[in-house]
């Protein structure tokens, strides 16, 4: 696909303290991995919003130009990745939000609807833009959702750096 860095995020307080094994991002590494993207990182922190917005505005300003996060988008009180990310976003995509739901829900998963992640683009210190796309913290839920992100991926990038439509 392309060679642009791609960062991962799992966002767990229980990972995060080694009481939990990260399941979800290493997931997500090797999806992204076998659909060509070679220069993928991983990061663990745990759930908060400032935990949150520092990794994505420390990712993005290493370069990373597609960003998934998992975990941390249901309703439990420590679920706060969605108000994290919205401090990094110049814009939200809805539509990548919800196309993400709606994977997971006809995977048979009707769950998937109480997830609040959020989806959009977001600027970077040296001038450029990436994609910040918040998905479950469940493998399952990191498969169907960058099945939707996997097949935008290529055109979003494209207008990202100014593509025609």
């Amino acid at each position: 696909m392309t060679s642009d860095r791609v960062a991962v995020i799992t966002v767990s307080d229980r990972c995060a303290r080694g009481e939990a094994e990260d399941r979800s991002g290493p997931t997500a590494v090797s999806l992204l991995e076998q659909a060509g993207l070679t220069d993928v990182h991983h990061h663990l922190v745990p759930d908060g919003v400032e935990s949150v917005r520092d990794v994505l505005r420390a990712v993005l300003d290493d370069g990373a130009r597609l960003v998934i996060t998992t975990g941390g988008t249901g309703i439990a009180p420590r679920d706060l990745t969605p108000e994290g990310t919205r401090e990094v976003l110049d814009h939200e995509i809805p539509g990548i939000a919800e196309a993400v739901r709606g994977q997971g829900i006809a995977a048979g998963v009707p769950t998937a609807a109480l997830s609040r992640g959020l989806a959009g683009i977001a600027g970077t210190a040296d001038g450029d833009r990436a994609l910040v796309v918040n998905l479950p913290g469940s493998s399952g839920g990191v498969r169907d959702g960058l099945q939707v992100v996997l097949t935008l991926w290529p055109h979003v990038r494209s207008q990202l750096v100014g593509g025609d439509h």
